[in-house]
């Protein structure tokens, strides 16, 4: 019961599509622009690098929100599976960012969504998850490149840590759930990018310059 819990309050900020509120602002509706896409690479190549690293923002805050408030609610009742439940909060977060209802189920890819996981999950994610996105991207320009290896360096980083004990009182089997999850979410992560992943491979991925204000309408 708990899980499904997580898994609904994390859906519920994660429908705070920032994308569209903020495209909603400036008069467009961002799914008819650039890729569609309701995240923040789409915003930043069609509203510009402000509004786009506003949509970043907001989309990072509302997952630390959501693992804070569950934190909050069950960490003290909890402290064996708190670490799997703010990956639960993870999991309801992305579904809602990346399947808004209202939005006839059509968000973003939950990039900016596991960048706030990484921030409010544990400490020793934060570094890690800079390096492992920040390199590739500076050195390729390519966003997804970078998402794709922070998605898997979460899962590999959460299983290392899992193995050191850094979740204890975490169970084997609950550390072994939160594998699972992390998993699951990380195949979708790369489902999600499967086009830019094929672009990848045949070199015609579109590169991104956080410093470039551009208007993209194709």
């Amino acid at each position: 019961m708990l899980r499904l819990v997580c898994i609904l309050i994390g859906y519920c900020f994660g429908l705070i599509q920032s994308a569209y509120i903020i495209g909603r602002i400036k008069g467009i509706d961002i799914r008819n622009y650039g890729s569609g896409n309701a995240g923040t690479t789409n915003a930043m190549r069609v509203m510009g690098t402000k509004a786009g690293l506003v949509v970043f923002v907001m989309d990072i805050l509302k997952c630390i929100v959501a693992i804070l408030l569950v934190t909050a609610l069950f960490g003290k009742a909890h402290p064996e599976s708190i670490y799997l439940l703010k990956t639960y909060t993870l999991a309801g977060c992305v579904l809602g960012h990346d399947y808004p209802f209202y939005m006839k189920f059509k968000g973003g890819k939950g990039v900016a969504v596991i960048a706030g996981f990484v921030i409010a999950f544990h400490w020793t994610f934060l570094p890690v998850a800079i390096i492992v996105f920040t390199v590739p991207f500076v050195l390729t320009h390519y966003v997804s490149l970078g998402s794709l290896l922070l998605y898997t360096a979460c899962l590999v980083l959460m299983i290392i840590e899992g193995s050191l004990g850094v979740f204890t009182p975490a169970a084997q089997p609950v550390l072994i759930e939160m594998y699972i999850v992390m998993g699951v979410l990380t195949a979708m992560a790369f489902t999600k990018h499967r086009a830019n992943i094929k672009r990848l491979l045949d070199g015609t991925e579109r590169k991104t310059y956080i410093l470039h204000h551009e208007k993209d309408s194709q």
